[in-house]
């Protein structure tokens, strides 16, 4: 049986290894390393992938945002509304700009924005909203863009674990993730489900004039060289990484299907397990599981994940400390703010491994220790 990693990007890259480069190669041979043609070329595509208007790459998922939020002229001391159950860069850019992070909860089920909680906070200085389509699920935008448009405000999708996945609307009608914001922001981190071979980002909009902004503040706030409108950063997807990641694009698809085929795995094996919750599949979502995530109950984590090592099976825990209760925003004291769902989870989520390359013999494997761990 082969080594099992959490993400497996190795053996993801040796099945498309000559595709891949090959495309290096050309990039190396042509010498445009900024902004050269594969970078015109991957953020066409995957426009075309998302049915979106405008992707303008930049340099990683943090950048995306960061770039986002200040093309909507958000001034310091503006609210926005964000999940604390998330990775930190997703509040994090929110500080940097001088703006407010306002923390809300999420659903117990599906570790997404919760809309009655997103409503209750909502005051005359919030100008945004960033849902988080956590672990490869979708948020409930059909909601939260109702709230966001009787209330005026912008809303940022944090598509970064999510790139593939689609809304599906109560009428029947989709969307892909990422589009149906005012702004989409995603990460080409290489464990994400559209991974490059180091840093990359890419923010999407179907406003061209908003497409124009983001753009310039992209670039220096410069739409043309060296004339500077507006203040902007230097934030750029390398050539090399745009060629990667558009031989990827044909095959995220079929990355997705994997994933949900281990997950189908997954859910079968702990379906009687009354200690284990296996993930939550919102009928208006169609999972692209970046995570597989347990829910605990009566179970002692730290021992489930120091026996799972021992078995040489890795695991993790995302995120052992929400947003609200980190130290960087201590100055607007939210650690003091009663959160029960997302504490709960805090103490309660593992993630097993999930990626494209886990056959059926190690999905076994860890599936039988889990079970061994927990009847014992």
């Amino acid at each position: 049986m082969r080594q099992i990693q959490m993400v497996d990007t190795k053996t993801q890259y040796q099945k498309i290894k000559q595709d891949i480069d090959q495309a290096v190669a050309n990039v190396l041979e042509s010498s445009a390393f900024i902004n050269g043609k594969p970078v015109q070329s991957f953020a066409a595509n995957l426009s075309a992938y998302l049915n979106v208007r405008h992707t303008i790459p930049c340099a990683n998922g943090t950048d995306a945002l960061q770039i986002a939020m200040m093309a909507l002229g958000l001034q310091p001391g503006d609210e926005v509304i964000t999940p604390s159950f998330t990775y930190i860069a997703t509040t994090e850019v929110i500080a940097l700009l001088r703006l407010k992070p306002v923390f809300v909860e999420v659903d117990a089920r599906t570790f997404c924005m919760d809309p009655a909680d997103l409503e209750k906070a909502i005051t005359p200085r919030t100008k945004a909203i960033v849902p988080v389509h956590l672990y490869g699920q979708a948020a409930p935008m059909e909601e939260i863009m109702a709230i966001a448009e009787k209330h005026k405000l912008f809303v940022i999708e944090d598509n970064a674990q999510a790139l593939g996945a689609e809304y599906i609307y109560s009428d029947g009608s989709r969307k892909k993730t990422g589009t149906i914001g005012h702004i989409g922001c995603t990460s080409f981190y290489p464990s994400k489900n559209l991974g490059a071979f180091g840093d990359g980002g890419a923010i999407f909009t179907n406003d061209d004039a908003l497409a124009d902004k983001l753009k310039m503040i992209a670039n220096h706030g410069q739409s043309r060289r060296y004339y500077h409108d507006v203040v902007g950063c230097n934030s750029r997807l390398d050539s090399i990484q745009a060629a990667i990641l558009d031989i990827k694009l044909r095959y995220l698809d079929e990355y997705a299907g994997a994933r949900r085929k281990a997950a189908d795995f997954y859910d079968q094996a702990f379906a009687r397990q009354a200690q284990l919750t296996v993930p939550f599949r919102a009928a208006y979502s169609k999972h692209v599981y970046h995570q597989y995530t347990l829910l605990l109950e009566g179970v002692d984590r730290d021992a489930l994940s120091q026996y799972l090592a021992d078995q040489q099976i890795p695991s993790m825990i995302y995120y052992p400390v929400p947003g609200h209760k980190q130290k960087m925003f201590d100055q607007f004291g939210s650690a003091a703010q009663d959160m029960p769902v997302t504490d709960w989870l805090t103490h309660r989520v593992i993630s097993l491994p999930m990626h494209t390359e886990l056959d059926e013999e190690q999905l076994q494997y860890i599936c039988d220790h889990v079970l061994t761990f927990l009847n014992r």
